[in-house]
């Protein structure tokens, strides 16, 4: 069907929510009347995920041999899904399953359509709070648009639209990151729906300083694939002031020139030839 709707759900060691949430978004997937099917994607599990999934008679189950990571189970829900659009979210019931038809409403009107964590229940810990603002602020500058929720784990697009993306899709968390900087730096329209986010069952996987790291250069490696002069401007600009400044200090103060500041200025020049080169190749790729 033409509005058919792939849910995808990538679950490792999820056994404590799983249950309760495919058993939820069931009930409220029926009710919007839309031809539907949900996707859980065993990854690698030790516990009794697979086992509370296999349960659900309405649940298509889909394993990995060993953990490749939450992107790799996005991608492999994806690639096995059967509907034109795709619903994201987690197994760990964070993300309030009583507002996709919310999200559901705008499909169509939107290329993506993104549940932000910007409710009244926002249950984010204090340990991820300032990387997550460091992140905003980064992928604001990057896009050059406001984003509400970077990497939201709830979302909806179309799956011909995502396997566009897949060749610098990674395999980590940082999937959702980069395929918001992947349709922002390529003009597609994102709605964002503010919605709660509650206390997770289970133990969370993420590691915040390795995947604070991993998103920030995701992102920046996304934005130069798409629009180079973003990344490659601002560091010449930098490298070319502070070796202006200090060829000016030494002339001023010494009367010489050191290596120091020919070095800063040959480095601009070529960042700044490295970015007009890059630009060259991604204007005539598109």
């Amino acid at each position: 069907m033409s509005d058919s709707l792939s849910v995808v759900i990538p679950a490792y060691n999820e056994e404590k929510g799983i249950g309760k949430v495919l058993v939820e978004l069931n009930d409220v997937l029926n009710k919007t009347g839309l031809a539907h099917e949900i996707i859980v994607v065993d990854d690698g599990s030790e516990d009794a995920t697979a086992k509370i999934v296999q349960g659900n008679e309405f649940v298509k189950l889909v394993q990995h041999p060993a953990n490749k990571g939450y992107g790799s189970s996005l991608k492999t829900g994806i690639r096995n899904a059967t509907g034109k659009w795709i619903l994201i979210t987690d197994a760990d019931g964070t993300y309030p399953v009583k507002d996709i038809p919310r999200l559901l409403e705008h499909i169509g009107n939107y290329d993506m359509v993104v549940g932000a964590r910007t409710g009244k229940d926002v249950n984010i810990p204090l340990y991820r709070r300032p990387a997550k603002k460091i992140l905003a602020w980064l992928a604001n500058y990057l896009a050059e648009t406001n984003i509400p929720d970077i990497n939201s784990g709830m979302r909806v697009f179309r799956k011909e639209d995502a396997l566009k993306f897949f060749s610098i899709l990674p395999k980590g968390f940082s999937f959702t990151t980069t395929i918001t900087m992947a349709y922002l730096s390529n003009d597609y329209t994102i709605k964002y729906l503010p919605i709660d986010y509650y206390r997770r069952h289970g133990v969370s996987k993420i590691s915040p300083i390795r995947d604070f790291v991993n998103f920030a250069v995701l992102m920046i490696r996304t934005v130069a694939y798409f629009n180079p002069l973003k990344v490659f401007l601002p560091a010449s600009i930098i490298f070319f002031v502070a070796g202006f400044l200090v060829l000016l200090y030494q002339i001023i103060l010494y009367r010489n020139i050191a290596d120091l500041p020919v070095m800063l200025l040959l480095a601009a020049l070529q960042i700044g030839l490295m970015g007009l080169l890059a630009d060259l190749i991604v204007r005539k790729r598109l």
